[in-house]
């Protein structure tokens, strides 16, 4: 029997790509499964176990929250690039790049990613990114493939999907919104949260406390700069100069003082708004 050809998938371990891993399968591809460490509070143990047991060969792991850190979010800050004047971006190039390596050295002749078809600028911020570093690469984005969402109209249909193929996942009819998280952000979408009117609920916060029940003394900290890059964090008496813990620090420093809760509605490359 001929060897089945593979696919480098991106794993979130969320709805959306669990339900593509099963579906990839299914189309008769291997599948191994790529994850990316951004700095996102993951059991990675468990995103292992739970992509073996749906049916990849395997998950690879990359820890890129240096590389994410210091080639990406310092070069943003450099440059105080933010999208649509309020929204930290950055994650997709290194993820992809990572990617792509992991692809190449697992023998993979596509990669895959869950992105929609329909509203989503990441699926373009990942393919440019793709096509940049191998323009021959074959992309399978199911949410654009007719076979894949002629048969999933919805997220309610993953979730019936999931449960008749006993996929565990996070979402459910009552929550149904996706999360992405890594150091820069924590952003959610669809579901209620589509619905201008609705006040995002309390516990869906991961990041940020309350700034209602924040501190009301303040604290004092102090980070300087070199080149527009922090280089030094003094906080509680204790210097800190290695990149991850500068970030690691003022990420834990803004969740105590529920700094950072934005609410946007995103311009698509295709014209609509999300």
């Amino acid at each position: 029997m001929p060897a089945k050809e593979r696919v480098c998938l991106a794993y979130s371990g969320g709805l959306d790509t669990s339900c593509i891993l099963a579906w990839l399968i299914e189309q008769g591809y291997d599948v191994v499964c790529f994850l990316a460490d951004v700095g996102q509070a993951e059991d990675f143990k468990e995103a292992e176990r739970k992509a073996l047991s749906i049916g990849a060969l395997k998950l690879v792991v990359a820890d890129l929250k240096r590389e994410f850190v210091e080639d990406l979010c310092y070069r943003a800050i450099q440059c105080n690039a933010i999208w649509e004047d309020r929204y930290l971006l950055g994650a997709r190039p290194v993820i992809a790049r990572a990617m792509m390596r992991c692809a190449k050295e697992e023998g993979c002749i596509a990669v895959s990613h869950g992105m929609s078809h329909i509203n989503s600028n990441d699926q373009v911020r990942f393919e440019l990114a793709f096509y940049a570093i191998q323009p021959s690469i074959q992309v399978i984005a199911p949410w654009r493939l007719p076979e894949f969402y002629n048969r999933f109209a919805g997220r309610n249909d993953l979730l019936e999907y999931a449960e008749q193929h006993n996929i565990p996942v996070t979402s459910t009819k009552a929550k149904p919104w996706s999360m992405d998280e890594n150091f820069a952000h924590c952003s959610y979408e669809a579901g209620i949260l589509e619905d201008a009117d609705v006040t995002p609920p309390d516990d869906m916060w991961k990041l940020t406390d309350d700034p209602r029940n924040a501190p009301d003394a303040p604290e004092d900290f102090t980070l300087a700069f070199e080149k527009g890059i922090p280089s030094v964090l003094t906080l509680g008496g204790k210097k800190i100069t290695d990149s991850v813990e500068i970030f690691t620090a003022l990420n834990e420093l803004g969740r105590k003082h529920g700094i950072g809760r934005i609410d946007i509605v995103e311009n698509r490359y295709i014209g609509l708004k999300s």
